[in-house]
This record gives C-alpha cells, structure tokens and sequence, in this order.
C-alpha cells in the first residue's frame, strides 16, 4: 500500500556533451519535474554531466542511493558516443546485453525503413536484467533497472515514455501549491516569511523577487501536500502582509 503520508523523492542525470558546450537547451528538467509532482514524487536534485563512464557511474550510484527513483536522459541512441547504457550497466555491476524484446520491437519498427542495421542494433542493448519502457515514437524503448529509469534525449521521445509510466510509481500525496504577489522587497518581510514557515511546518514558502513598473516586488509560492495547511498558511502571510501595510495579489505578479 502506497504511503501517502511519505514524501518520495527523485532525482535526475541529463547526460550529454551537448547540453554542457551550450549547443542543446534541455527541456527535460521542467517536464520531467512537472511530470513528477502529478505523481506524487518530488524532484530533490539535478546532475548535468558530460559523456563520460566515471561521471555517469558517480552521478548514478551516488544518486540512486539516496532517492526513491533515480531518471536519466540522453546518450542511448545509435552513435558511438551513446554510452550511457554501459556506464549504467558499469554502476549497476551487471553485464551489458541486446533485450530479446527490445530486439524485435525494433525488427519490427525497421523492417520498411532500411532494416535493423548494427548501429540500430545499439538501442536494443539493455543493462542485464532490465525492463523496458514503451517509446511509441520511434520504436527504440527507454529502459527501467529497479529504480533508475534510462530515457532518451529527445524532449518529445521522453514525453511519451513519461505517459508510458504514468500511474506505475508509488507516490506520495501530490505537492499542491498556491501563489501570491506583492510590492515588497524581500528584506521587509524575511521575519514573516520565517515565522510563518515555522508555524506550518507541512508548508514550505518560497520567494521570488523581481523588479518591474520601476519599483521592487516579490512573489511568494507557498507549497504543501495538506491542502488545509496550505490554505491556512497562505491565509496567515497575506494577513501579516496586510498588517505592514502590504497588499498581497492573489496568483502573483
């Protein structure tokens, strides 16, 4: 029985030489942490590394000890510089092989498109032991080890082996979250927001400045898996904003 009380946690490695040198903006971060939340499962932390077997191992092992799941994005295509399947399979101490299934989902992918060639071949090797997670995109599976789940690159291929496995992860309640702005600087209102924090100890309130219309302000994003608490908490900062003389918007700025 899922534990809704507890707060799961997830963190994710976006491998890739390209992401570093700044020649690929990732998209995954954001749609793999908003994916996440509807789960019930809180992103705690992100690694970016380049294509290289120590850093990946390091980044893996230490991160999939110290959370419930553990995602991983690019480097399982086709080319010689995909390699993050061996160094996973390096991390996890198993041997590397070509999945059966995954094997003839792509025969079958490939059969009137050139054939399965043995750079295609590639995509089908699997750290032993592994399941697979369906990409109806372009056939080649993402690919799950106990709790490290192994995704492609591609923003739109990761979107449809996140739907693959939606609802499938155990998750705590949904972090819920509600937003409100005001024409404040942070400095006047750091007691408030400590105090009220303290106070609810389910919520946590994050702050956002910013400057705009010439003049400093600053939205507040209070968050929480006790809607009740949320609310309440929510209700006391606009309260003690009000008593400085500060009027809160509701959704923010």
């Amino acid at each position: 029985m899922v534990d809704s009380s507890r707060i799961y946690t997830a963190a994710l490695v976006v491998i890739g030489d390209e992401i570093l040198s700044g020649r690929t903006h990732d998209k995954n971060i954001a749609q793999v942490a908003a994916w996440l939340q509807v789960q019930g499962i809180r992103l705690k932390e992100v690694r970016v590394v380049a294509d290289d077997t120590p850093a990946i191992v390091e980044a893996v092992n230490l991160l999939r000890a110290r959370n419930d799941y553990l995602f991983t994005t690019g480097g399982i295509g086709p080319t010689h510089d995909d390699i993050t399947v061996d160094a996973i399979a390096e991390a996890l101490g198993v041997a590397v092989i070509v999945h059966p299934e995954a094997r003839a989902i792509l025969e079958t992918y490939y059969e009137t498109r050139g054939g399965l060639t043995e750079a295609r071949l590639r995509m089908a090797r699997t750290p032993e032991g592994a399941s697979l997670i369906p990409n109806r995109y372009t056939g080649a599976p993402g690919i799950r080890y106990d709790n490290v789940f192994i995704m492609a690159g591609v923003p739109s291929i990761t979107a449809g082996m996140l739907d693959a496995l939606t609802g499938t992860l155990d998750g705590g309640a949904p972090l819920l979250s509600e937003t409100i702005g005001c024409w404040v600087g942070e400095s006047e209102v750091a007691d408030l927001l400590r105090e009220t924090e303290k106070a609810f100890e389910s919520c946590q309130i994050g702050s956002y400045p910013f400057w705009g219309e010439g003049r400093t302000g600053a939205n507040f994003v209070i968050r929480s898996v006790d809607a009740q608490q949320l609310a309440a908490c929510t209700r006391t900062l606009v309260e003690g904003l009000a008593a400085l003389g500060k009027a809160a918007v509701p959704g923010g700025i």
